[in-house]
């Protein structure tokens, strides 16, 4: 299994370890100290050694920050985690609070003491966040100040190493563009741009650039790195050297100097002397790489990571992997619901157990190299919980009448797929296929939409949220994320959301999964991925437009919609959909679960 389901949160280690803490920052000269959910490349995924924030609290979710004080200890989760940090976390030790309604930049502000002096890693912390903080403590008449090792490192006994995992080159067949060609066209950008150099912090980044994949994190396949590239064509990469065998070797050797990790700093000090200019992203880029390059007479061009919209732009190779690993996927995933459909309402089945054999049917697959994230396998009132992980604590059991809600993806060669199903088990009630064939609605309103050039996710975004809303309801995360070409599942710089101000564009793959929740009882989400394409011309049209194709195929679950809350369109859209997961799907299912397929995606009337 790649997910495991041992509890690791413990809200009674809590008090004890803030208490250590603060006597560590204490003979430090602290006030305070800053502990992001982040490690040293601000990725999505940490490995087991930088899961600071959890060993600290106990809240496991992959967006938190925490500030500690003498007396206060705040825990900033967004909405997606408000009831998991309640369940994770001693609150007696640790306030919760929501952002964006309180962010940890403007409470510091209001909190810290004048003449206090605030901690923070600046291998854990953005530029941008640095900026932000330092402007709020000394607004407040505070200090910010940078730690030369983290206090919690000197505190946390057991910490593991860092990872060492073997670094693996991604097929030309499956990448689509050779890295030489992606690295000469970063180097005319440059150029173009007038900077001599930049530093690529993002793993996801140099995974893409490079065309190479790795296990150093959960779920997503990256090697923990840092480049820097030049205006020159040239590279280097700083990667730990027992990480690359014969074949990683031959692969990256045209194409970069490859360094130990501890050898960044010496050449960001080169490039200071050079007096070179030196593009970084100001929120990925860790503060400590500016520091370096400012401090050494370098000038910082702070600007958007060079790779980030070429990698979210697909290829063509990248597109017929999306494809076909949705296929496969989608059998898999039929496998599945068809296994559920066959088990008694009364059946013992838990979460686990399902997260189990789902997980199974994909490796069945023979092309599974991970799963894309810890499946959700909420039932009831679980279900409820946005990013619920289940543990053993937690297992619950699937109960007739109740909503089962699975969210669930996985990593191939070709592709990452992310699809979540909300399913019925016995009898649903009359509020839950209301409530339902809402967020059904706004899905199908999404995937059907046509959009002129220039649109942004925000744009889109009330399409999902129209129905809810009309009906008073509503749900706290976005509509629709990006996702990579085996990589990670939660990719920007795309999005549909509030706060989605990035243009889409053909080629981006992104999810389209309005939802509900009503805590304590059930949770709904439809979630599929789709492509934006170039739409096709309509007759007296005068502007292009785009269009969404799914990508995801399988069936939604027919008994939880009520048909006569659907307008014609909204059912057309339904029943071609099903037709659709029927045709492609047929060929790869046999017995029951090809039976229950052609059941499954009947017409609804």
């Amino acid at each position: 299994m790649f997910q495991n389901f041992d509890d690791v949160a413990d809200p009674d280690l809590g008090a004890a370890r803030v208490a250590d803490l603060r006597a560590e920052l204490k003979s430090r000269g602290l006030n305070g100290f800053i502990v992001p959910r982040t490690d040293e490349y601000q990725g999505e995924y940490v490995a087991a050694y930088a899961e600071r924030l959890a060993w600290l609290t106990g809240f496991t979710g992959s967006s938190g920050y925490a500030v500690i004080f003498p007396r206060r200890a705040v825990l900033f989760v967004d909405g997606r985690y408000t009831i998991q940090a309640g369940q994770q976390v001693d609150t007696g030790t640790f306030e919760i609070l929501v952002t964006p309604e309180r962010t940890p930049i403007s409470w510091v502000g209001e909190n810290i003491k004048k003449g206090n002096v605030l901690g923070y890693d600046p291998r854990l912390t953005t530029i941008r966040e640095v900026r932000n903080l330092k402007k709020a403590t000394e607004t407040a008449g505070g200090k910010l100040a940078p730690v030369k090792s983290n206090p919690i490192d000197a505190i946390w006994r057991d910490q593991p190493p860092p990872p060492r995992t073997i670094v693996q080159p991604q097929p030309l067949k499956y990448a689509g563009v050779k890295s030489q060609e992606k690295l000469r066209k970063i180097a005319s950008d440059l150029k173009s741009a007038g900077e001599d150099a930049t530093v690529l912090s993002d793993p996801l980044s140099i995974a893409w650039a490079f065309n190479i994949r790795g296990q150093d994190v959960p779920h997503t396949p990256v090697s923990l790195a840092t480049a820097i590239l030049y205006k020159k064509g040239r590279a280097d990469l700083f990667i730990a050297g027992e990480k690359l065998e014969r074949a990683a070797k031959k692969h990256l050797k045209p194409l970069a100097n490859i360094h130990e990790p501890e050898e960044l700093s010496r050449c960001l000090t080169n490039l200071g002397k050079a007096k070179a200019t030196v593009r970084v992203d100001p929120d990925k880029c860790p503060a400590w790489i500016a520091d370096v390059l400012s401090k050494r007479g370098a000038a910082i061009s702070e600007k958007r990571d060079l790779c980030l919209l070429p990698r979210a732009l697909k290829n063509a190779s990248e597109i017929s992997g999306a494809r076909a690993a949705h296929l496969r996927d989608g059998a898999a995933v039929v496998r599945f619901l068809s296994w559920l459909g066959r088990q008694k309402p009364d059946a013992r089945l838990t979460e686990i157990a399902a997260a189990q054999k789902l997980e199974n049917f994909r490796a069945e697959t023979g092309a599974l190299k991970e799963i894309s994230f810890d499946t959700i396998s909420g039932a009831g009132p679980n279900g409820a919980i946005v990013h619920y992980r289940v543990t053993r604590a937690t297992d619950r059991r699937l109960k007739s009448g109740e909503l089962y809600l699975v969210d669930s993806g996985g990593q191939y060669l070709d592709g990452t797929t992310d699809i979540t199903r909300t399913i019925a088990i016995g009898r649903p009630s009359s509020e839950m296929v209301e409530r339902f064939t809402l967020v059904l609605k706004g899905h199908i309103a999404l995937a059907s939409a046509r959009f002129p050039y220039g649109t942004r996710g925000v744009d889109l975004d009330i399409l999902a949220r129209r129905h809810l809303w009309q009906a008073g309801l509503d749900y706290d995360h976005g509509t629709g994320h990006g996702v990579g070409s085996y990589l990670a599942v939660h990719e920007g710089p795309q999005n549909i959301s509030k706060r989605g101000m990035t243009r889409l564009e053909p080629g981006m793959i992104i999810s389209n999964e309005p939802g509900y929740y009503k805590e304590g009882a059930y949770g709904i989400r439809i979630e599929n991925l789709v492509l934006v394409h170039a739409a096709e011309p309509v007759r007296g049209g005068e502007r292009p437009m785009m269009r969404f194709e799914t990508l995801t195929l399988a069936p939604i679950d027919r008994t939880l919609i009520n048909v006569g809350l659907l307008e014609p369109a909204e059912l057309k859209w339904l029943n071609d959909y099903h037709k659709t997961v029927r045709k492609l799907l047929v060929p790869g299912l046999r017995g029951d679960d090809l039976k229950w397929l052609r059941e499954a995606t009947a017409p609804c009337v």
